[in-house]
């Protein structure tokens, strides 16, 4: 499996942005895919998560209510909707894969996945 992560960009605080994860590999809908983001100086942190054909999603405190998760299984596709940005989301936003959906205890972990995308850079300004 091939990733391929889009959609970033600048934007102000307040606004919205959609991150794209394009994959190869038929299979693909069955996989877990993760979004984690790491900002300059930071760790790799958890964002949200997908178990696979959209039986459950999983998302990091600080962006949930804010952040959803959707896939579009035609297009092997998974999005990134991105709500009322802050400046601290600002970061490389990454998309990962797994074929194997581990359960809630391990999807915020970045080991547990894989494959990853190249990263997408977000930069939120106040």
């Amino acid at each position: 499996v091939q990733l391929q992560a889009s959609g970033g960009g600048l934007v102000q605080a307040g606004t919205s942005l959609r991150l794209s994860c394009a994959a190869s590999g038929r299979a693909f809908g069955s996989y877990a895919v993760g979004w984690f983001r790491q900002a300059p100086g930071k760790e790799r942190e958890f964002v949200a998560a997908n178990s696979g054909r959209g039986y459950s999603t999983y998302y990091a405190d600080s962006v949930k209510g804010r952040f959803t998760v959707s896939r579009d299984y035609a297009k092997n596709t998974v999005y990134l909707q991105m709500n009322s940005l802050k400046p601290d989301d600002t970061a490389v936003y990454y998309c990962a894969a797994d074929a194997v959906f581990r359960g809630s205890d391990f999807v915020h972990r970045s080991s547990e996945y894989d494959y990853w995308g190249q990263g997408t850079q977000v930069t939120v300004s106040s």
